[in-house]
């Protein structure tokens, strides 16, 4: 089977700002060196469709999904927070990317595609059910966890975020609920101030969030570290039956928004220890969705270090 690349030009009308470092071009550049790889020819390529807002509404309270509309009709600069640049169109590709990842989703679990990668803008993790914030609008990932779940009836979903910001909107979400394992690697302290050591869930979903927070300048030999040491133990415990990824390319050594000091070569390493746990015990089945990623240099050659591991291109090499 082939893995799945979910890209659509329509992610380029979003548009954050002048200057706003959430751009097209992170899409553009990015797809020019997937392009070049020898083995992007083999990836089948998926458009976008546009969500029902039933599975928006499943994350986002109907007050903040009619304030976002209505916010980018009326051409608001930003939706509450202002680093959530926003423009006419935002409301309508927010939309094309949670509908384009859920679309991504239904292939996986049919069977269609042995995994797959969304390169999407814009990001999700940040939002919260109530509010925009940290870029995002609608939380993606959130939203395709919750969609597996109620559409594909799938009990266990990982969600592992590497992205150099922790993922709050993504905790708060499921920080109550068993069924969901959230994992996130993240700099601390540092934005967005959440993340701690000590969330680790409420209620019945205590002990389904670990977070791993990392100091400025932390090395791949801190994140091979906790991987070995807590994040595989606690995914084999789990035993998931679908993997997602937020799949932040910011912890980069050379991404202007993030001190963490992560080579390329580490994406590719966590990438090739998830999709050894996927395969023993999801049957393989990791979809990815793009969230940050800032220094337009390096988010290709990240990318591809990633996607080169789910296409089954790229060397592995063992634990």
């Amino acid at each position: 089977m082939k893995t799945g690349l979910l890209y659509d030009e329509r992610f380029l009308e979003h548009d954050a700002g002048q200057g706003h470092p959430e751009c097209k071009e992170r899409l553009t550049k990015a797809l020019s060196f997937l392009e070049e790889q020898p083995w992007f020819s083999g990836l089948e390529r998926i458009r976008a469709e546009e969500v029902d807002e039933k599975w928006i509404a499943m994350i986002h309270s109907a007050a903040y999904i009619r304030h976002a509309k209505e916010s980018c009709e009326a051409g608001a600069p930003y939706l509450d927070s202002t680093d959530v640049g926003i423009c006419s169109k935002s409301f309508e590709i927010a939309k094309l990317a949670a509908g384009g990842a859920l679309n991504l989703a239904d292939r996986v679990i049919r069977g269609n595609l042995r995994n797959g990668f969304a390169l999407v803008r814009p990001p999700g993790h940040h939002a919260e059910s109530e509010q925009a914030l940290g870029f995002c609008l609608f939380n993606n990932i959130a939203i395709v966890a919750r969609y597996l779940q109620k559409q594909h009836g799938i009990d266990k979903v990982l969600i592992l975020d590497w992205d150099v910001h922790h993922g709050n909107g993504t905790q708060h979400v499921f920080e109550e609920d068993p069924s969901v394992l959230y994992i996130s690697l993240h700099q601390y302290p540092f934005y967005p101030g959440t993340g701690g050591a000590f969330e680790t869930g409420k209620g019945r979903g205590r002990g389904a969030t670990l977070n791993c927070p990392m100091e400025a300048g932390a090395s791949d030999g801190d994140y091979q570290a906790a991987f070995l040491d807590c994040i595989i133990p606690k995914i084999r415990d789990f035993r998931p039956e679908v993997v997602l990824i937020s799949a932040g390319f910011d912890a980069h050594k050379e991404d202007p928004l993030g001190q963490v000091c992560l080579t390329t070569d580490c994406f590719r390493w966590m990438s090739e220890r998830i999709a050894e746990v996927a395969a023993q015990y999801a049957g393989g089945r990791v979809i990815s969705l793009l969230e940050g990623g800032y220094n337009l240099d390096v988010i290709g050659p990240s990318i591809a270090a990633h996607l080169g591991v789910l296409c089954g291109e790229n060397e592995r090499t063992s634990i």
